[in-house]
């Protein structure tokens, strides 16, 4: 297995904080849309609960990769072995990877709102999305 130095994480958490705040600000924006909307459907209820978990593990993440940059810049007050990255690291990815599976299903089910016809084809592009995410991280 190769070691990453931490120049590496460190840029990649730089990059990971500046999506999942660009994600996050979307997901609490459907929140705030749905909570000033007059429409109690169930449809509408599952949207804010895939919106609110995918603002929620962006948040968890932002503030993982922020954990990793810290103890991946020079001048971090403790000293910082390669091991004490890990917990970090796995809370960030998973997160992140749970997030954009909730943004993909807020996605997916926001076109079933407005018609069948809209509902199919943010479901398939959804779908689509999310395979080509799994053949980016192979």
């Amino acid at each position: 297995m190769v070691e990453l130095t931490f120049e590496y994480w460190n840029k990649l958490a730089e990059q990971m904080i500046t999506i999942n705040s660009l994600l996050v600000g979307f997901s609490i924006a459907v929140i705030a849309n749905l909570l000033v909307s007059e429409t109690k459907t169930r449809l509408t209820n599952n949207i804010m609960v895939a919106s609110t978990l995918a603002a929620s593990f962006f948040l968890i993440s932002v503030f993982a990769s922020t954990k990793l940059l810290l103890m991946t810049t020079d001048g971090y007050p403790v000293k910082v072995a390669n091991n004490d990255l890990f917990l970090p690291r796995i809370i960030g990815g998973t997160a992140y990877v749970f997030g954009i599976i909730s943004l993909l299903t807020m996605v997916s089910m926001a076109g079933w709102t407005k018609s069948r016809n809209m509902g199919i084809f943010t479901t398939s592009i959804g779908i689509l999305t999310f395979l080509f995410i799994l053949i980016m991280l192979t």
